[in-house]
């Protein structure tokens, strides 16, 4: 007779998940006891580094990811980066160990109490089976519910003691079964956003994170080709879904209401694909949309739908709905619009470097095939003028803004991209969050290349203590941090660089190099 240990195996390899990252406690180790050969474990120092791993991973991947984390203090550790991983819509099986049932009334030593509600409202299904043969059928719901639209990350809470009970002969008939979710929109819907899309004066696109693949990216340029259609990214952009060098690509729309409306002036059809409605941040009041025009978001996540304040709002796979509208959209005659402003080259060779010239440089550096994991955040604005893409996947943000995404993110879509040089830009503030992440890369030899962008300070918040007028603000710098000798501690290669050219010579090298490098660059202060 099988145990719950050996068909919760059997389950992952069925489903492809082999690679498991994790931080584990004493809880998770009868689960990890005997582990398979043909599994591996990628360690995180903190469980909130294992979870952004597996989080660029699955992103990466398109596959649902196991993340094994300690029992309720390790939980906690992992939830600011959860957010991010929510708002992405990323596969995870979070799944953590739990005291020995009979230890659960008594509330011993790493008792994870009321388990299922620590990760709420974070999940999609959080729950932790009342019987230990419930195991592998709470297993196998769980991958089907993260894989399912929308895609999310889901928890799981296992007893230690329940690996080693007995699975029931029922337990087999889960390694049989398959779970699929189209969501595609019907040819009516599609039909008739081709007619809206046909008959309006000044439609304008809008793409969001749920359509970077490569058949929708394509499906995109196709269908903005066709009808002359400018194109924006959502605000907020942790994806970039259309090519940023094509003449009618926009930009990404700025996060305030009014100056998003602002942007969408003159337009009255709004065709939405794979992004809420929208995701604002900076509050600043004014109407959602132009007066006069219409708006159409198609979305696979009906609390998206449901809460987006105007517009129509269509449940479908909005990559599968974005390609069968370019398939049946007609040529437009419109006239094509102007393409956009594009700033000047940055010629300044000053030291600090300002980020202009830094993104210049990893412009012209940067591989075709590389992949961008940005997490300097208060410097999104210049690097999506300066830094262009031409193919999906290609670009990853944290999606929620919670910080510590970055280095750990760029680990694990390293793992899951081994043939496309990954990147992470990162700035000083954020990179504190996630730096363990350096031990990550250097133990599995995962040749990320990592580019600190310091300028002793949390840039953003100083930018927002202008917006908001806030003064006389303490604990915003961080000055006397040294960067390449924490990487160098961790086992990570790293170089300090101050000019234009060391700059373009390092990426370079370290880009093409078999193993992780660091790069700290002072940059110029947001102040």
């Amino acid at each position: 007779m099988k145990t719950v240990h050996q068909v919760a195996y059997e389950l992952l390899r069925m489903h492809g998940m082999t690679t498991i990252f994790g931080n584990p406690g004493s809880n998770e180790l009868p689960f990890l006891s005997r582990f398979p050969s043909d599994f591996r474990y990628i360690l995180g120092l903190h469980e909130g580094v294992a979870l952004g791993m597996a989080d660029g991973y699955a992103q990466a991947s398109g596959r649902p990811v196991l993340v094994n984390v300690h029992s309720a203090a390790g939980l906690g550790n992992a939830m600011g980066v959860l957010v991010n991983a929510g708002v992405s819509h990323t596969p995870l099986v979070i799944m953590a160990g739990q005291q020995a049932r009979a230890m659960m009334a008594l509330e011993a030593q790493l008792t994870n109490i009321d388990a299922t509600q620590l990760p709420r409202p974070l999940v999609k299904w959080s729950f932790e089976p009342p019987r230990a043969q419930d195991v592998p059928a709470a297993l196998a719901r769980a991958i089907h519910t993260a894989m399912l639209p929308p895609r999310g990350p889901v928890f799981v809470s296992v007893p230690y003691d329940d690996w080693s009970a007995a699975a029931e002969d029922s337990a087999d008939l889960l390694l049989a079964r398959s779970v699929t979710g189209s969501g595609a929109a019907t040819s009516e819907i599609i039909d008739s956003l081709a007619a809206r899309l046909a008959t309006a004066r000044n439609p304008v696109l809008i793409v969001g994170a749920e359509v970077d693949t490569p058949q929708a990216f394509r499906a995109a340029v196709q269908l903005a080709e066709a009808s002359r259609t400018p194109v924006w990214i959502a605000p907020s952009a942790s994806r970039c879904s259309f090519p940023t060098a094509h003449p009618l690509f926009r930009g990404v729309l700025p996060f305030a209401i009014d100056r998003l409306s602002a942007k969408l002036t003159g337009h009255d059809l709004i065709l939405v694909f794979g992004a809420p409605v929208f995701r604002y941040h900076e509050y600043l009041p004014g109407g959602y949309v132009p007066d006069g025009a219409q708006l159409v978001a198609v979305t696979s996540d009906p609390a998206e739908a449901a809460r987006a304040p105007v517009g129509e709002a269509i449940v479908a796979d909005p990559q599968l709905a974005l390609r069968h509208l370019a398939n049946v959209a007609a040529p437009s005659n419109r006239q094509p619009p102007a393409p956009r402003w594009r700033p000047e080259p940055a010629t300044d060779r000053t030291v600090p470097l300002s980020p202009e010239a830094v993104f210049d440089v990893l412009n012209e550096v940067k591989p075709d095939e590389a992949v961008i994991v940005n997490e300097s955040t208060s410097n999104t604005e210049q690097f999506w003028q300066r830094v262009e893409f031409d193919r999906a996947q290609s670009f990853y943000f944290p999606a929620a803004g919670a910080l510590g995404f970055g280095i750990p993110a760029a680990v694990g879509i390293q793992l899951a991209e081994p043939g496309r040089p990954v990147i992470g830009v990162i700035g000083d503030g954020s990179a504190n969050y996630g730096i363990t992440g350096l031990w990550s890369a250097a133990h599995h030899r995962v040749p990320a290349t990592f580019v600190i962008l310091r300028n002793d300070e949390y840039g953003v918040l100083k930018w927002f203590a202008d917006a908001l007028k806030a003064t006389d603000l303490p604990g915003l710098d961080l000055p006397g941090i040294d960067y390449c000798a924490i990487a160098q501690g961790y086992g990570v290669r790293a170089v300090r660089i101050a000019t234009r050219d060391g700059l373009a010579a390092a990426l370079s090298r370290f880009i093409a190099s078999d193993s992780p490098a660091l790069i700290e660059v002072p940059i110029s202060s947001v102040g």
